[in-house]
C-alpha cells in the first residue's frame, strides 16, 4: 500500500516584548518562580487587562513579512479550559478575527526543490504558567512567571508531506522571526516551539486522514523524529486493521515515541466568546504602512539579490541568508574583497562555520570579524599566502594570536613567488627521483601529483602553487 503523509504545523513564537501582553510584569527568562507574576497574571478579583501595543506591532510585522492580509479589526476571545497553571480558567486568544489573516506563505528548500508553505493565520495570545514535577515528591509546583507572556501562534495549511519539509519550514520560520526582530528564537527557553498535526492517506485519494497533534516540540531534531515515528505508527495501525483516533500526543525523546495525552478537543469544547474586558483591536492603514517601511530587507529578497549582485549559486545564497547575522557578515566581507564574493562565501561556509560549530558559537559571536576575515582573504588574492597556509593563519586568528598580516610576518608564512627559488627546489626533486621522472615521461601522468607534493613539502608549503605547477610541467617535459 502506498501512503501519503500530510502535515501542518502550529508554531508558538514568544514576542520579545519587555512586559507581558496584558500586564506590566516582566518577561525576562530565568527569574525565581512566581517573582514575575502580578495581580493581573494571578487573576485576582477585580483586575483588568491592558493590552501591550508592542505585541500588535510585532504581529503586524510578521504578517507583512510573509505577505499575509492584516485584519484592520481583530478581537480577543476567551478560550475556556482548566489547568492548574492557568489562573483565570481561560486563555485570552484570537479565533474568529485574528490580527494576521490568510494569504501568507513561506518558501522552503529541501534538497533540489523549492516549495511554498501557505500560512493560514497568525494570532496573538497569552501563554500559561508552568507545572513543575521534578522537585516535588508526589506533588506539582506551579510557576506563573510565564503566565501572560505574549505569543504569536502561526498556523499553516497541511502543505507538508514529510518530516524533512516540516523541519525546513520550521527552520525557515525560526530564521524569519529572528530576522525581523520579533522573537529571540531560543528553543531551550521555550521561546519557539511547534505542534505538528500529522495524518496519512492512501496515495491518489483527496480525503484527509484522521490527524493527531504532537504538542510542544522544542527542537528541530525532536520535530523530525516525532513526525517519523507518528507516521510509522499510523500506517502500521491502519494496515493491521485498526483506525487512527483524533487525539493530542506527546513525544518522548528517551523512548523515541509518541504517546497519547488526551482526546483532541474541538473549538466548541473551549466555549470561545469575545472577551468583555478588551475592546476590539483596530489598526489603521497608516500604522501598517509605517511598520512596512521599517521592515529590513527580507531573506528571500536578499537571497535573490546575492545571486544577482554577487553571482552566488542558489545554494550558497541560501546558506548566506540562513540568518540576518550571517547575511550581514557575508556582505561586509564580500564588499571588502571587491569581485571575490564567492571566495568569501566558500570560507564562511567552510572554515568559519566549522569553527563556529566546534565552539558552539553564532556568527555574531565570532572571534574573527568580517573585516579581519577579509584582510586574510586579501592575502590569498595578492598571492602573499596560499589557500593552504591561509587555513593555518585562520586557526591562529581564531585563537586570538592577532591580525592576519602580523601572523604571516611573525611565522614567516609568506608565499615564495621567486621563480628562481622554485626552479631550484624542482631541480633538486627531479634529480632525487630519476625513476619517477622516467615513468612520468613514459606516459604515467598521475605522477605529476607526486612531484607537486614533494616540491610543496620541500618549500614547507610556501611555494606559489600556480608558479610551481607551470615550472614543474616545463621541467618534466624536458
Amino acid at each position: 500500500m502506498q501512503w501519503e503523509v500530510v502535515i501542518g504545523l502550529e508554531t508558538h513564537a514568544q514576542l520579545n516584548t519587555a512586559s507581558k501582553i496584558f500586564s506590566g510584569a516582566a518577561t525576562a527568562y530565568g527569574a525565581e518562580p512566581n517573582t514575575q507574576a502580578c495581580a493581573v497574571d494571578l487573576a485576582l478579583p477585580g483586575v483588568l487587562p491592558v493590552f501591550n501595543r508592542v505585541a500588535a506591532e510585532k504581529s503586524v510585522r510578521f504578517g507583512l513579512a510573509v505577505g499575509a492580509r492584516i485584519n484592520r479589526k481583530s478581537v480577543f476571545e476567551r478560550k475556556n479550559y482548566f489547568y492548574p497553571d492557568l489562573p483565570k480558567g481561560y486563555q485570552m486568544t484570537q479565533l474568529e478575527l485574528p490580527i494576521v489573516a490568510e494569504g501568507g506563505k513561506l518558501r522552503i528548500q529541501v534538497g533540489e526543490y523549492e516549495k511554498d508553505i501557505r500560512i493560514t493565520r497568525a494570532h496573538m495570545e497569552e501563554d500559561a504558567g508552568k507545572s513543575l514535577h521534578e522537585d516535588f515528591h508526589g506533588m506539582t509546583g506551579i510557576d506563573l512567571n510565564r503566565a501572560g507572556t505574549p505569543l504569536i501562534e502561526i498556523v499553516t495549511e497541511p502543505d507538508m508531506s514529510s518530516s524533512a519539509e516540516a523541519v525546513a519550514y520550521a527552520k525557515r520560520l525560526h530564521s524569519l522571526v529572528r530576522w525581523i526582530g520579533i522573537c529571540d528564537g531560543n528553543m531551550q527557553e521555550g521561546s519557539f516551539r511547534c505542534d505538528a498535526n500529522v495524518s496519512v492517506r492512501l496515495k491518489g485519494t483527496d480525503k484527509l486522514g484522521t490527524r493527531c497533534e504532537i504538542k510542544n516540540l522544542n527542537s528541530f531534531k525532536f520535530l523530525e523524529k516525532a513526525i517519523d515515528y507518528e507516521v510509522r505508527r499510523q500506517i502500521e495501525l491502519i494496515e493491521d486493521g485498526g483506525r487512527v483516533v483524533q487525539e493530542t500526543r506527546l513525544y518522548d525523546p528517551d523512548r523515541d515515541e509518541t504517546r497519547s495525552m488526551r482526546s483532541k478537543e474541538e473549538a466548541n469544547d473551549y466555549r470561545y466568546f469575545p472577551d468583555p474586558d478588551l475592546l476590539p483591536l483596530v489598526v489603521s492603514d497608516a500604522y501598517i504602512e509605517e511598520i512596512r517601511s521599517a521592515l529590513p530587507e527580507l531573506p528571500q529578497a536578499k537571497r535573490e539579490r546575492f545571486m544577482g549582485e554577487y553571482s552566488l549559486p542558489a545554494y550558497d545564497a541560501g546558506v548566506m541568508t540562513a540568518s540576518r547575522e550571517m547575511a550581514d557578515y557575508f556582505e561586509a566581507t564580500a564588499k571588502e574583497l571587491g569581485g571575490e564574493a564567492k571566495l568569501a562565501a566558500n570560507w564562511i561556509m567552510g572554515d568559519l562555520s566549522a569553527a563556529l560549530n566546534k565552539d558552539g558559537k553564532d556568527v555574531a559571536d565570532s572571534p574573527i570579524s568580517s573585516a579581519q576575515l577579509a584582510s586574510l582573504l586579501k592575502r590569498i588574492q595578492d598571492n602573499t599566502i596560499s589557500g593552504k597556509i591561509a587555513k593555518e593563519v585562520f586557526a591562529a586568528m581564531w585563537n586570538g594570536e592577532g591580525e592576519a598580516d602580523a601572523i604571516i610576518e611573525a611565522k614567516g608564512l609568506k608565499q615564495v613567488s621567486d621563480s628562481g627559488a622554485i626552479e631550484k627546489i624542482i631541480d633538486e626533486i627531479i634529480a632525487a627521483n630519476p625513476g619517477q621522472v622516467a615513468e612520468y615521461r613514459s606516459g604515467k601522468d598521475r605522477l605529476f601529483g607526486f612531484f607537486v607534493g614533494q616540491a610543496m613539502k620541500a618549500s614547507k608549503g610556501k611555494a606559489n602553487p600556480a608558479q610551481l605547477n607551470d615550472i614543474l610541467k616545463q621541467k618534466l617535459a624536458g
